[in-house]
C-alpha cells in the first residue's frame, strides 16, 4: 500500500488530485494548510507528499524544510505556479526532490510520482575524493578532521560524482540520475548546487577536486588541474 499525502489549499484541486491517485491504487489523505500537512508529514506514514508552494498558516518551503529536519527520505514534490530558476533552486534546496509547474497533466505527475517511489541502489561503503570522505550510512561528509554539513541534494550529487570519479558527468544525466527528472528541465540549478558544494567543502583553486567542463558538465578527480 503506497500513501500520498496531499498539502494543496485549493479544494477542487486535491479533490482532482486525490479522485485520480486512488484510481492507479494509491492511498491518499489531504491537509488544506501547512500546519495540517506538516502535522500529518511527521506522522511517518506516508511513501510521498505532493505539497503546494502557496499554503496558509505554514507555506510550502517553510513545510518542506520543517520536515527535513527529521525525515531525509521521503519524496516531496511541488506543485506550484512558481517556475524561474531561482524559485526552482529554492524549492529543492529547502529538500524537495521534484517540482512541476500548475496547471499541468495528470499523466506528467504520475509518472513523476512513479520517478520518485522508485528505491535507490544503496551501498555501505564509504567514498573517497582527495581529502573529502563520505561516509553512506550515517549521510556524514568530512573534509580532512572537519565534518561538512550538507543538504540531502547536495549530498546525493556529492554521492552522483564521486561514484563516476573521473568520467565526465553532463547536466541532463545529473539531472536524470540525482534528481530523478526525465523531463525538459532548466539545468542551471546544478551550477548553483555545484557552487555551494564547493564553498562549503572549502575547495580553494589548488584543492578543486570537482572541475567544470565547460558546456558540458564536471569531473570529479583525486588530483586537482
Amino acid at each position: 500500500m503506497t500513501k500520498i499525502l496531499i498539502v494543496e489549499d485549493e479544494a477542487g484541486i486535491a479533490k482532482f488530485l486525490r479522485q485520480g491517485l486512488e484510481e492507479e491504487g494509491y492511498v491518499t489523505d489531504w491537509a488544506a494548510d501547512g500546519s495540517e500537512g506538516l502535522r500529518l508529514a511527521k506522522s511517518g506514514s506516508f511513501n510521498l507528499i505532493l505539497l503546494d508552494w502557496m499554503l496558509p498558516k505554514l507555506n510550502g518551503m517553510a513545510l518542506c524544510s520543517k520536515v527535513r529536519e527529521t525525515d531525509k527520505s521521503t519524496p516531496i514534490i511541488f506543485l506550484t505556479a512558481k517556475d524561474t530558476l531561482q524559485e526552482t533552486i529554492a524549492g529543492l534546496k529547502a529538500g524537495g526532490n521534484d517540482y512541476i509547474k500548475k496547471p499541468f497533466s495528470f499523466e506528467e505527475l504520475l509518472e513523476r510520482i512513479k520517478v520518485q517511489l522508485r528505491n535507490p541502489v544503496q551501498t555501505p561503503n564509504d567514498l573517497q575524493l582527495g581529502h573529502i570522505l563520505m561516509k553512506i550510512a550515517t549521510h556524514q561528509v568530512f573534509n580532512g578532521d572537519n565534518e561538512v554539513f550538507l543538504t540531502q541534494k547536495e549530498f546525493a550529487l556529492l554521492e552522483y560524482l564521486i561514484k563516476n570519479k573521473g568520467t565526465v558527468c553532463n547536466r541532463n544525466s545529473i539531472i536524470e540520475d540525482v534528481w530523478n527528472i526525465h523531463f525538459e528541465y532548466d539545468t542551471g540549478v546544478i551550477d548553483v548546487f555545484i557552487n555551494s558544494l564547493r564553498k562549503k567543502l572549502n575547495l580553494k583553486k589548488e584543492q578543486d577536486y570537482i572541475r567544470t567542463i565547460r558546456g558540458i558538465g564536471y569531473i570529479a578527480d583525486d588530483i586537482p588541474q
